[in-house]
């Protein structure tokens, strides 16, 4: 029997032939498995040549050890390799290799993205490029690089993976033993395969669905694979049929009906099993008659428990061991680093190779690598090692990958399982450096665990703290608990202390972690205390800024007006401009913010942090040295300031930054909020609705109520009501539980209970709404915080009592004017004008609306000025001011179209049509109208095209490239209302006017 057909009959589907299609296996009792399959891959193939993209599929095949999974896989590879232009992508999980990060994403992707041409490679990869790379093995990570969040990673793997398939389709996938597959892999596949289906793309994955058959480690993900909406298939043992043929096959028609019974019987129609008894029971010259049927199951026993005694006997003690060391390799076996592991000579090796074929223990791939017949196979002879021989061959192991050039990562896995308790300060260092490789491809548990391995060696006391603090970094991203516990045990007192700016780091870090997860109080007390020893004074000041920031972020503070005038005077003793010098200056400038003090000295101290309208080195978004919270006060700091454009820039930075860090957890969502809240300010609901949604998936992914979770429902709660979606806006508070006691520690941006109350003004809740107001005004008044655009109590508990306290709520509503005007931005003076002008009547609401009409026309708030220009029309209306009150209401349903406020816009067409106006204006009054609206770039552009100039030659004149001409013709046409045929008349220009001629309006002048 040759080597080919031990394989094909042993179902390990791994022999091919020399067109590399691998030959047919012979399924038994598997034609309702291969009719799916058939389907699936005809389905896949005939839907992508109909033009079709959204055609992905999900098959899984389940079943105990042996039961035919790997083979029915074979057949799945040959089946799809079959269909023209198809892309079969294939990869193994490996009992030895659970642990090694993406294992089994590098064997499906490595080899297609590597065979990409350039272009293609940068196109699939996109700016993802310096994320996915590292993490599949197509390069190195960056000098300098920081470490990657796994969840970038998986975003990265996502973006590739929708640019990828439609390039190589229609494409198969196709995974083995999907239980024995790392975590991180596993981790991306199970989500990948819930949105397969909008991909050309046919998912294959073949598992055990016993969940002792699958590590510790990655169990949680079985219950995930078994969710997923899929083709199932379950494999059922042989028939008495199929096991007798193949009894038959093997040792002849003469084999008797009751022997083939007993011997089904004994293997209970499990195909791996039945061909391992079929081995022994020639090898004993069994003859297959009746009476020799009891000895079935004594043989049975043998064959499935293989014991060290078996092998060695089976195989001799220098092929087992080179078995061993294969073993130890798990799949696509190097042949060179199995001699050296197993210490034999090319000679011996060679003579071990062909015995362990012989015996069908392993088998060679196309690449000429080996790999074991059945994983099985692989486990038994792995199990059979003494644990002294196993320890000491994954040393040698770890030492031979290393010299093989195959790096520490590759290394580490064998590391970890080496002998402990000897102190080697070598092993300590590699493992150390094996933590810092995992972390930049974004494998933190990998890291953890050769950090754990560290620990347990043990490193030199001087450096047992730094193992330490590194074990507690290593979990940042993803573990927060353990993070706080690692990093209490290295700054413990009783242990070698760290090197003093570890230590500050250190403490830093703790204080991080405890902030993201609400502890803010305590997140200070520590950097306080910590401070309070620092001799350093860069480090000191580092620790007592850290504790402004926490104490800032608290939701109540004890000494809040205190902590200003310290942090004020902190401020003025700077004598430099080094980052931690602008870090302060970025604290003070949100707490002036918050404190409702004259916006230019907030801005001033912004701008001082800023270098060149960028953030400067050692306080940009992906520094580790201060965290992101930094440069987000500064954004909130722009953006409560009327300095939205440049709030916008830094939150658009945040989101590049984080994308190309692959940080895509808490750190990502924020920077989307921050850019929601922007949009929001500006008046551009539509935008920030999307932004803030994208924030809270995020959040929802990350964790339960988080912070940044009321961040974002707070204003996005807020953006519905500004679209006119007050119901979806109630539900959505109510589902979320957005209403006091709110966060327990955390602040929420902007201020929770205004966002509450003014949610409860909008549902006519005027009670709950003066409760919740009040109170949320009382607490502010404690921290001396009067900023009326973060927290716009004041305004609405006006509205909420004025039809019960009139002069009381006048008082609130003068109030809030007055702490407008010391703050001083338009938006500010001109939201608490229209706020107050709600509780007024006639003309006195007239003369505060149209104030509030003209600061707001200066400012960037978008819908504000909306609101308040409806609301002057509506004013006017009453007043008996019909055609001054249509014009307003038209402008502010223009504007409120513009921001996507629907509901504002329905409001003021009801108002128009209720008192016989025209709900819509007819037209433009005249050219004028249309001129306002180009910019003098579309203007330039305009006067040539009315003179016959082509594009081409507007762009040669101009120096602009054609595509950006084309792009401003575009929007003179929309805004004219007319193609070139009727754009001079549109203009107001005579169609042979010189190109020189200046706007009509100039003209007339």
């Amino acid at each position: 029997m040759t080597e080919q057909e031990n394989a094909l009959r042993a179902g390990a589907g791994s022999a091919h032939d020399v067109d590399g299609i691998a030959p047919r296996v012979r399924l038994r009792d598997r034609d309702a498995e291969l009719r799916s399959v058939d389907a699936a891959i005809e389905r896949l193939c005939r839907g992508f040549a109909a033009g079709g993209t959204e055609i992905g599929d999900l098959l899984t095949f389940s079943g105990r050890p042996g039961i035919g999974k790997t083979s029915l896989l074979h057949e799945v590879r040959r089946l799809a390799k079959l269909r023209d232009g198809t892309t079969v992508l294939f990869a193994r999980g490996g009992e030895r290799q659970f642990k090694d990060p993406y294992h089994v994403l590098r064997q499906l992707l490595q080899p297609v993205l590597s065979n990409l041409q350039p272009e293609a490679y940068s196109q699939v990869m996109g700016t993802w490029e310096e994320v996915v790379g590292p993490a599949m093995g197509l390069k190195q990570p960056k000098a300098g690089a920081r470490r990657l969040d796994p969840q970038g990673v998986r975003d990265g793997l996502d973006y590739v993976l929708t640019q990828l398939a439609p390039r190589r389709a229609p494409m198969v996938m196709i995974v083995d033993d999907l239980h024995w597959a790392d975590g991180e892999s596993l981790s991306w596949l199970t989500k990948f395969a819930i949105r397969s289906s909008e991909l050309p793309v046919l998912l294959v994955f073949a598992f055990r669905e016993d969940e002792n058959d699958w590590p510790v480690e990655t169990q949680d993900f079985l219950k995930d694979v078994l969710a997923l909406k899929a083709r199932k298939h379950e494999l059922n043992r042989l028939t008495l049929s199929s096991v007798t043929d193949m009894i038959r096959a093997e040792l002849g028609d003469k084999a008797e009906d009751a022997f083939c019974y007993e011997f089904w019987n004994v293997v209970n129609g499990n195909p791996f099993e039945a061909n391992a008894l079929l081995d022994q029971v020639r090898e004993q010259e069994l003859e297959p008659v009746e009476e020799n049927s009891r000895q079935l199951r004594e043989l049975a026993v043998d064959a499935a428990g293989m014991t060290l005694k078996s092998w060695l006997d089976r195989l001799g003690a220098s092929t087992l061991r080179f078995a061993w060391a294969c073993a130890m390799l798990g799949t696509d076996i190097r042949v060179d680093l199995a001699t050296r592991i197993s210490t034999q000579s090319t000679e011996g090796a060679r003579d071990s190779i062909k015995q362990l074929r012989k015996q069908r223990v392993l088998t060679q791939t196309p690449n000429g690598n080996l790999e074991f017949v059945h994983p099985l196979i692989a486990s038994s002879i792995y199990n059979t090692m003494p644990d002294a021989t196993r320890l000491g061959m994954h040393g040698i192991a770890a030492a031979e990958i290393e010299n093989a050039g195959l790096g520490l990562l590759a290394a580490s896995r064998h590391l970890v399982e080496t002998h402990s308790g000897e102190g080697d300060d070598r092993i300590v260092k590699k493992l150390r450096r094996a933590a810092v490789e995992h972390q930049l491809i974004g494998a933190p548990e990998a890291a953890q665990r050769c950090l754990h391995r560290a620990l347990n060696e043990p490193p030199a006391d001087e450096i047992k703290a730094e193992v330490l603090y590194e074990l507690g970094c290593s979990a940042l991203l993803t573990d927060p608990v353990a993070t706080v516990n690692q990093l209490r045990l290295a700054l413990d007192p009783d242990e070698v202390p760290l090197r003093p700016a570890l230590r500050v780091d250190a403490t830093f870090r703790l204080s991080e972690v405890l902030a993201h997860a609400g502890e803010l109080g305590q997140a200070a007390l520590v950097c306080q205390g910590e401070a309070e020893k620092t001799a350093d004074p860069a480090g000191r000041q580092r620790l007592q800024a850290a504790a402004f920031m926490w104490h800032a972020f608290r939701k109540s503070e004890e000494d809040g007006q205190g902590r200003s005038a310290r942090l004020g005077e902190m401020c003025r003793s700077l004598s430099g401009r080094e980052a931690a010098d602008r870090a302060v200056l970025a604290m003070r400038a949100w707490d002036l913010t918050l404190r409702g003090a004259p916006s230019s000295d907030a801005l001033a101290l912004a701008d001082e942090v800023l270098d060149g309208g960028r953030l400067p080195k050692g306080l940009g978004w992906t520094d580790t040295t201060w965290g992101f919270e930094l440069p987000a006060m500064l954004s909130l700091t722009y953006i409560y300031n009327d300095r939205i454009a440049q709030a916008e820039r830094l939150a658009a930075d945040a989101i590049i930054q984080f994308e190309i860090a692959g940080w895509s957890g808490a750190h990502r969502g924020f920077a989307y909020f921050l850019m929601g809240l922007a949009r929001f300010r500006r008046g551009l609901l539509a935008e920030a609705e999307d932004f803030l949604r994208r924030a809270h998936r995020i959040s929802e992914r990350i964790g339960e109520k988080l912070p940044l979770a009321w961040d974002a429902v707070g204003v996005l709660v807020d953006t519905l009501i500004a679209r006119g979606r007050l119901d979806e806006a109630w539900r959505m508070a109510n589902d979320f539980g957005f209403h006091p006691p709110y966060h327990a520690t955390a602040m929420v941006l902007p201020d929770a209970a205004s966002l509450y109350g003014k949610l409860l003004v909008a549902k006519d809740k005027h009670a709950g709404a003066a409760a919740a107001l009040t109170e949320a005004g009382a607490q502010l008044e404690v921290r001396g915080w009067r900023n009326t655009v973060w927290a716009p109590w004041a305004g609405h508990l006006a509205i909420a009592i004025a039809d019960d306290e009139p002069e009381r709520a006048r008082e609130y509503a003068q109030r809030a004017v007055r702490d407008a005007r010391a703050f001083g931005t338009a938006s500010a003076i001109g939201s608490a004008l229209r706020l107050h002008a709600r509780i007024e009547d006639g003309q006195a609401a007239v003369e505060l609306l149209e104030d509030a009409v003209a600061y707001l026309g200066q400012s960037p708030a978008g819908y504000e000025h909306a609101v308040a220009l409806v609301d002057l029309g509506a004013a006017l209306r009453r007043v008996g001011r019909l055609e001054d009150a249509q014009e307003y209401l038209y402008q502010g349903i223009e504007l409120a179209q513009h921001c996507s406020a629907e509901g504002l816009v329905d409001r003021a067409r009801r108002e128009l049509a209720n008192y016989g106006l025209r709900p819509n204006r007819l037209g433009l009054r005249d050219f004028r109208d249309t001129i306002e609206t180009l910019s003098n770039a579309e203007w330039e552009v305009a006067k040539r095209a009315v003179q016959g100039v082509p594009p081409q030659r507007i762009a040669d004149e101009l120096g602009v490239p054609i595509g950006l001409v084309n792009r401003r013709l575009a929007a003179v046409y929309r805004k004219a209302g007319s193609g070139p045929d009727g754009l001079a008349s549109a203009l107001g220009l005579p169609q042979q006017q010189g190109r020189d001629a200046g706007r009509p309006e100039d003209l007339d002048d």
